[in-house]
């Protein structure tokens, strides 16, 4: 958007387009469509890095409908998140172009180009019941162009688990390290790799996990010196994280036109 934006603004000095053109261009780069229930954010991915992300909580289907058929109709890519089955269904019936990623409770339409990075991002769960968060940032990564490594039931009960994929962990430029019970396992990564770990704290557990704020507090808590945590089951924050971390820097420099 930038370049073309820079593009319209050199043709308006030529004199090749009048102010008026110009203005309605930008305003309608910047409008917003909407109803009684929505505000289109539609210069979102050019203004923030990323495309539009809807979460389904609460919707009724007949509001995902309309969602749904303003996004597509503007053919950007966009994500629903902790889309239910039957929101799925019902919604994937009225848009079949639409994918189901079932395990991330995620829709999605589209997806950004590839992008090329020398280290990985890796995604590690502490168990198996940690999946459908890092499923969620898993996909979210594969949508924003990346192509994550998994690492799935690592945790620190069965320590050599984790051990045995040390090597592939410290290649990586960010691990994102999904946990719930006491939320110990990215401590312990942040110890063994070089690279960024994001903890993201799940609401797996009973007791005084008291739904993942153990976990959290934990996590918080870390003695590994570049842990950042991210909030409970919030697989999608993390992945906007580490994609701010590997990509943030250039995508700032494609909006502003920086060489350096």
């Amino acid at each position: 958007m930038a370049t073309d934006l820079r593009h319209r603004l050199a043709q308006w000095r030529a004199g090749e387009i009048d102010t008026a053109e110009l203005e309605a261009e930008i305003i309608a780069c910047y409008s917003r469509a909407g109803g009684a229930d929505f505000c289109w954010d539609s210069n979102r991915r050019y203004r923030a890095g990323r495309p539009e992300a809807v979460l389904a909580t609460g919707k009724s289907t007949a509001q995902l409908a309309a969602i749904c058929e303003e996004l597509c109709g503007r053919g950007e890519p966009f994500l629903l998140t902790r889309v239910t089955a039957e929101q799925a269904h019902e919604t994937v019936r009225q848009f079949p172009q639409l994918v189901w990623h079932e395990r991330a409770k995620i829709l999605q339409h589209k997806q950004l180009p590839p992008k090329r990075l020398e280290r990985p991002i890796a995604i590690v769960t502490a168990g198996s019941s940690d999946i459908p968060v890092a499923e969620e940032a898993a996909v979210t990564l594969e949508f924003l162009g990346y192509a994550p490594q998994r690492y799935y039931d690592r945790g620190v009960a069965g320590l050599h688990r984790l051990l045995a994929v040390q090597d592939e962990l410290a290649r990586a430029a960010v691990c994102i390290v999904v946990a719930g019970m006491e939320g110990a396992l990215p401590s312990v990564v942040g110890g063994l790799v070089p690279g960024t770990v994001i903890a993201v704290p799940t609401s797996v557990g009973y007791g005084a996990s008291f739904g993942g704020v153990a976990a959290l507090l934990g996590m918080l808590n870390s003695c590994a010196d570049k842990v950042a945590v991210v909030n409970i089951d919030n697989g999608y924050g993390a992945a906007c994280v580490a994609d701010s971390i590997c990509y943030g820097r250039s995508h700032a420099d494609a909006v502003t036109g920086s060489e350096s």
